[in-house]
């Protein structure tokens, strides 16, 4: 590596570093990679990938390079653009690009009967291969998952109902109180709300919508897998109907619960 381009990258880290991690992030969503898969396109560990997106290191050159390579960008693109932002793209143009990003992904459904196969075969990609697949227009750059669910545990979402999740590659991620698909070795696959708790270390309260249903604890190093909730897909006239007094009762009763767990949490 000459000196001046040394200097000259040196100068760039200093000016505009955090498009670099921005665009790491944004890249490797729109080819629907892990950042397992990215860190072995690129020859580096996969920690170093998080570290990227998160900002907390800085890519060495000859990483960069290769990025420039695999996307056919130039080095002042990748670190002095915001990618995402598409900027100086018409509102077709962006259109386009994101309909030709999606054209490509491919979400694998996983019914109720396969549940019980998918806890040992999710990371099996035969098993992954042999599921049923389908896409929706207008997904976000992603890996995505759609799991079929069953019971009443997340009502006013009805029994049947097929939940597209989007792949959460560290618990890091995970936002209390958002609903997620979780695979862990106790439970098999779940649909629940998440929340962190702060009081037990290592572990995860998993909360249903009815709250005639107890939350419960699952350890975070059971958990396999976990899908944020993007999309419900539900047959027509499946909703349950409520009325006022069932709709008070339930607010009042998922209040109570939710009171309790702050306190239990703190």
């Amino acid at each position: 590596m000459s000196k001046l381009k040394l200097l000259v990258y040196s100068w760039l880290n200093l000016l505009v570093m955090s498009y670099a991690g921005k665009n790491f992030r944004y890249l490797r969503k729109l080819r629907g990679w892990t950042q397992e898969e990215f860190a072995n396109k690129l020859n580096i560990k996969r920690s170093l990938i998080g570290a990227y997106e998160e900002e907390r290191a800085e890519p060495r050159l000859n990483v960069l390079e290769t990025m420039c390579s695999i996307f056919k960008l130039s080095l002042d693109e990748l670190l002095l653009s915001d990618l995402s932002a598409a900027k100086g793209a018409s509102y077709m143009e962006q259109r386009r690009k994101l309909k030709i990003a999606t054209q490509s992904v491919d979400i694998q459904f996983v019914p109720v009967k396969a549940a019980a196969g998918y806890l040992a075969g999710y990371a099996d990609p035969d098993f992954v291969d042999e599921l049923n697949t389908f896409t929706l227009p207008m997904l976000a750059p992603g890996q995505y998952r759609a799991f079929e669910i069953i019971g009443d545990s997340m009502l006013p979402t009805p029994s049947g109902s097929v939940i597209v999740g989007e792949k959460i590659e560290t618990l890091e991620e995970v936002k209390n109180s958002n609903s997620y698909i979780v695979l862990s070795k106790s439970e098999g696959v779940v649909y629940k709300r998440i929340m962190k708790n702060n009081r037990l270390k290592n572990k995860l309260t998993l909360i249903s919508d009815n709250p005639i249903y107890e939350p419960y604890n699952v350890s975070e190093e059971d958990v396999l897998e976990v899908w944020k909730a993007v999309y419900i897909l539900q047959k027509a006239n499946t909703v349950q109907r409520w009325d006022v007094n069932q709709l008070a009762g339930m607010v009042s009763n998922l209040q109570d619960q939710v009171t309790s767990l702050k306190k239990k949490l703190n």
